[in-house]
């Protein structure tokens, strides 16, 4: 493995031995300035060939697998792969013609922001700079899922979509569920100057000070708001803007890449 790579792990995922999960740094990769140097984005302007090899190296340190990557909108759609009589089936609306393992890699993968399955070996990835990468494990029935959340998909509460998907589509209880936020902009840095046209009245209470937002705690409530226990959530509490010599930052940098947040079912 390469030991150059950084990885965040979540204490209470990382005791669950059914699955594999890692938040990797921008670290250790072989991207150039802006992208250096673990950017996993092909959408972002780095070369092909890096990303690629970027990529590998991930999947290597997390044991192999099959990737599976989706186009990032900022909305709150949850693509799912099932487990089907027939090999896999994909269950998530407007979707049923892919074939997954022809298809399913830039450009040709699907929009949505979160990802869940119950299959074996599929590496659910995240890409971030800055959004929230929250990734959940139902203890019970062994679904995992992977959500991108920016500040645009908190406010459409895509946390809460990605419950309410492994509920209806699994059978999950959020009671058995187990939540990680990992690194992205923390209250100290998340300022909207324009907020009153941009966050409705309802997230107000999130506000800290002028003109910064919480987030994080706004993560946090609307888990617990879909029952999933506060004692099984984890916030790594790790803010990509101040930590941007580790964490691909937008905030700070506006030109650059993509870290990964991935986990996937053993």
């Amino acid at each position: 493995m390469n030991t150059n790579i950084k990885i965040i792990k979540f204490n209470h995922l990382s005791a669950c031995h059914d699955i594999c999960h890692g938040i990797f740094s921008r670290l250790g990769g072989h991207s150039r300035k802006p992208f250096d140097s673990l950017n996993t984005a092909l959408s972002v302007g780095d070369e092909q060939e890096k990303v690629i090899k970027n990529r590998q190296i991930i999947i290597d340190a997390l044991g192999g697998g099959l990737p599976v990557f989706i186009k990032q909108v900022h909305g709150k759609k949850i693509f799912v792969l099932k487990k089907g009589k027939n090999g896999l089936q994909i269950e998530s609306p407007g979707l049923s013609g892919i074939n997954l393992w022809a298809e399913l890699t830039l450009p040709a993968c699907p929009e949505a922001d979160g990802i869940v399955t119950d299959i074996p070996d599929v590496l659910l990835f995240i890409q971030v700079a800055d959004c929230q990468p929250v990734m959940l494990y139902d203890q019970v029935k062994k679904v995992v899922a992977n959500i991108h959340s920016g500040w645009k998909g908190s406010l459409k509460d895509i946390v809460g979509a990605g419950v309410d998907t492994m509920q209806r589509e699994f059978g999950s209880d959020p009671a058995s569920v187990l939540a990680g936020i990992g690194p992205s902009l923390g209250p100290c840095c998340s300022e909207f100057v324009n907020y009153r046209s941009e966050i409705p009245d309802k997230f107000l209470g999130y506000r800290r000070g002028k003109n910064h937002f919480d987030f994080w705690q706004m993560t946090i409530d609307q888990l617990t708001a879909k029952g999933i226990k506060r004692e099984n959530i984890e916030l790594c509490r790790i803010c990509t803007n101040c930590s941007h010599d580790s964490f691909f930052s937008y905030r700070h940098e506006k030109v650059t890449g993509r870290f990964a947040s991935v986990i996937k079912k053993l």
